[in-house]
């Protein structure tokens, strides 16, 4: 069986009274963006008889994911990415065979404008994760689902999803799944404090790779409830500690989201379980831990 075919059903992790945080590192490349990408390779327009290349830019995970995915199809893959990533990252979309190219740290703009123009000149396949609906349909169909069919089979009340975001995908995905089950669920986006666009903030450097990237692109703010700022510090320290009170080796997104799950539930006291998402695994973040 191939790879692609273990993408999802992750488990749910209780982390506290009141706190599961479903399992995305267990993901054929450990992190939650093999969803997206397949599902934009497999529904949104790709033909492997029409493109040799594709093409995206990225702040890392879902360029390992299409890296993976090329290498499973037999073409070309280009990643753009600013150059403040981590190195991990890089040397994993190597040793998948991807091609990558660097801009500016932050600029994710010049990163996305760089890969247009490269898609437009040589007719290779834009990915376009973060204008793509094909983002968002992966989560309602399949995370979404999920995190309903364990809400059913362990009879729990969701009372907030609590996600990060990077693309929107995960978090409009999950509400537009979820929400019509349970309408009293509050969306909770998680922004870094050192660019919190969502907040009205200006964007800026930060060290929390995969949410932030400087604009909301997906999202519709009309679908969030709470914003909860989160420092790349505050979020470097929480994967610490999951690891060593948890056993779980986690990406620093992935603290970012259990510390925000955690205030939200301190500052709110939500009546019913708040949901989460380990993103990805640790070992992408020696190099910044």
């Amino acid at each position: 069986m191939q790879l692609i075919n273990h993408i999802g059903k992750t488990p749910m992790i209780e982390i506290s009274e009141g706190l599961y945080a479903k399992a995305e590192v267990l993901n054929p490349t450990g992190s939650i963006k093999d969803r997206p990408a397949s599902w934009i390779l497999s529904y949104g327009g790709f033909d492997p008889d029409k493109y040799d290349t594709i093409c995206e830019a990225t702040s890392g995970n879902m360029g390992v994911s299409f890296a993976w995915l090329a290498a499973t199809l037999g073409c070309t893959c280009v990643i753009v990415m600013p150059e403040n990533m981590s190195a991990e990252r890089k040397k994993t979309l190597e040793f998948y065979g991807a091609k990558l190219i660097e801009v500016e740290a932050g600029d994710f703009d010049r990163a996305i404008a760089v890969r247009d123009q490269l898609c437009e000149e040589h007719g290779w396949f834009n990915c376009n994760q973060f204008d793509n609906t094909w983002n968002v349909e992966a989560h309602n169909m399949t995370t979404g689902v999920e995190i309903l069919n364990w809400a059913a089979e362990e009879r729990r009340e969701i009372s907030a999803i609590v996600t990060g975001t990077g693309t929107g995908g995960t978090l409009m995905g999950t509400y537009k799944r979820i929400k019509p089950q349970f309408p009293n669920m509050r969306m909770v986006a998680v922004e870094p404090a050192e660019s919190a666009v969502m907040s009205g903030e200006e964007p800026g450097l930060h060290g929390i790779q995969g949410i932030g990237d400087g604009s909301k692109f997906l999202v519709d703010m009309k679908c969030v409830d709470y914003i909860q700022k989160i420092t790349t510090d505050e979020a470097k320290a929480r994967a610490r500690e999951l690891a060593k009170t948890h056993g779980l080796f986690v990406g620093i997104s992935a603290g970012a989201n259990i510390l925000a799950a955690e205030r939200f539930i301190q500052n709110v006291a939500p009546k019913g379980d708040v949901v989460t998402f380990l993103c990805d695994r640790g070992d992408r973040y020696f190099s910044c831990l």
